[in-house]
């Protein structure tokens, strides 16, 4: 099995920036694609950014492209999800998952998730 545990997410300020984290441990497999999700309230979760971690190609939701930037660091076996000029809107539980492959802003088939992290952006 894998484990995987978000980290990163705080309170800031509209037009402020974050880097939240899922590091990953367990079976040396699994990792073929990694996404990052969101999820308001009440709503379901919705993908914002996904990686392929053979080639490192990325995808975007529409609204993320040009603010947030997923990334791989391989030295430390983890996922980074980092969101510039935050809006209110950006305030959402955000949570990792792996899965077989991106299928464009989302992990398709997820098999593992972890347990998220609060992003709250506000005055």
């Amino acid at each position: 099995q894998l484990q995987l545990v978000e980290s990163g997410g705080a309170l800031v300020q509209p037009g402020g920036s974050l880097k939240l984290s899922c590091s990953i441990s367990g079976f040396t497999s699994g990792e073929d694609a990694i996404g990052w999700f969101r999820q308001a309230p009440g709503k379901g979760r919705e993908g914002v950014a996904c990686i392929e971690t053979s080639n490192g190609t990325t995808y975007y939701e529409n609204s993320a492209k040009g603010r947030f930037t997923i990334s791989r660091d391989n030295t430390k076996r983890a996922v980074n999800l980092e969101i510039h000029n935050q809006t209110p809107e950006d305030t959402d539980v955000y949570y990792c998952a792996t899965g077989p492959e991106c299928r464009g802003r989302t992990v398709a088939g997820q098999d593992y998730w972890g347990r998220g992290t609060q992003v709250t952006v506000s005055e």
